[in-house]
């Protein structure tokens, strides 16, 4: 099957799956101008199937290493012109929706630059669009969804041995056949995937699970959930009543953690981007809910900077389980990407939380939420900390254990 064939379907996936446009619904894309012909597929895909308007914003890296570089004033970096919140706020009032496109034609444009300055200015951003995240992202009042298009240099990154071409190939060759559209029956296979997803997050759900513990090499973390935690899995219901998919690829059940109670220590199994730094050798130690500790081989200044963007930036905002089944796993590749890594390996997230994964909690106060111990934050990042030496076990609130995961493999079936 041809280059510009799977692209299609893969715009279809994004566009229909993903996204799945309603009729009259306002469209926002985003992605690098490297993207293009990715995104103009997407656009067409929109509007056939009703979109009332798309837009598609390109961004570049270059000119964000520049303003970082060329800002006279540090106070410059936290500037947040008034359209950027408008825009979104006017697609979260449409109840519309968004998709941001990741894989970047210049993955290290950010990496030599003081990470107190990349944290500073994407933290103004991520502030002046809280309200977009917190009702359009944790209340589910929009459609979106997050994928990936293959870059040269990204590509080098998964395979060094090849040349930027050709590792832009096998990456595209990989995300592909992770996202199932080199199947014809692709849609499908992904309803069928999501089917699976719900099962298995209802099935945890209703284990009523006081108390998650991860074990293994350098690994000792217990996360403790509230007794109004849902786990989350496959698609999310709309503002329209339709379902779409936050994530493209996904392979987690997920839910909102008692931010107030984790503690342990765990080794990061995977590198991760904190702000254009790659975090790498990461081990944690909690305490209280808190990063009371913490060492990496690379990245300690950035992830540092992050974890004190606000008070609640050190506490828990996620936990998932992912069990080695999932084709990214299987792939034995390591993406440098967190969409994609994330995806491959239980993990944990620190920063805001997910009010849909709590019964009710798209209702709630902000302090009915702060007494479940949902986490509040302007930051949120994951960090993996499975591997296939691994075990995961429950304890529920009726003192019951149940193992979950053995040695990286799902240990039940729902």
């Amino acid at each position: 099957m041809d280059f510009d064939t799977r692209l299609s379907r893969y715009a279809e996936l994004i566009v229909q799956h993903g996204l799945n446009v309603q009729p009259g619904q306002v469209v926002n894309l985003t992605g690098e101008i490297i993207h293009r012909k990715l995104l103009e597929k997407c656009t067409a895909a929109a509007y056939r199937r009703g979109a009332k308007y798309v837009n598609v914003d390109f961004i570049d890296p270059w000119t964000s290493r520049q303003r970082v570089l060329g800002s006279q004033k540090e106070s410059d970096l936290a500037y947040v012109p008034a359209f950027i919140p408008t825009k979104f706020n006017e697609v979260l009032d449409e109840n519309g929706a968004i998709l941001r496109l990741l894989g970047s034609e210049e993955p290290d444009s950010l990496a030599d630059i003081p990470p107190g300055k990349v944290n500073a200015m994407q933290l103004s951003i991520r502030q002046s669009l809280k309200r977009y995240y917190e009702e359009g992202v944790g209340k589910s009042k929009i459609h979106w969804t997050v994928a990936a298009a293959a870059t040269p240099k990204w590509g080098k990154k998964v395979f060094p041995h090849l040349s930027e071409e050709k590792a832009g190939e096998a990456l595209w060759d990989e995300i592909f056949k992770i996202c199932r559209v080199d199947h014809p029956s692709y849609l499908e296979l992904w309803d069928q995937h999501d089917e699976k997803l719900q099962k298995r997050a209802k099935g945890l759900t209703d284990l009523k699970i006081e108390m998650l513990h991860f074990t293994g090499p350098g690994t000792d973390l217990k996360v403790y959930l509230s007794p109004k935690a849902i786990f989350a899995g496959g698609g999310h219901e709309g503002p329209h009543g339709a379902h779409y998919e936050a994530n493209i690829p996904t392979e987690e059940c997920f839910t909102t953690p008692d931010c107030r109670r984790t503690e342990g220590h765990a080794r990061v199994t995977r590198p991760f981007l904190v702000h254009g730094t790659m975090v790498k050798g990461l081990e944690v130690t909690f305490a209280g809910g808190e990063i009371t500790d913490f060492k990496a081989k690379e990245g300690k200044d950035a992830f540092s900077f992050y974890i004190q963007s606000d008070p609640q930036a050190k506490r828990l905002g996620e936990v998932a389980l992912v069990g080695t089944d999932s084709p990214i796993y299987q792939s034995g590749l390591i993406f440098e990407e967190i969409l994609f890594d994330e995806n491959a390996a239980c993990h944990v997230a620190v920063g805001s939380a997910y009010r849909f994964c709590l019964d009710g909690g798209e209702t709630m106060s902000d302090q009915e939420l702060a007494n479940v111990g949902c986490n509040n934050s302007n930051v949120h990042t994951d960090m993996m900390i499975s591997s296939d030496e691994v075990d995961v076990h429950a304890i529920t609130y009726t003192g019951r254990k149940v193992s979950l995961i053995r040695k990286g493999k799902w240990d039940i079936h729902f």
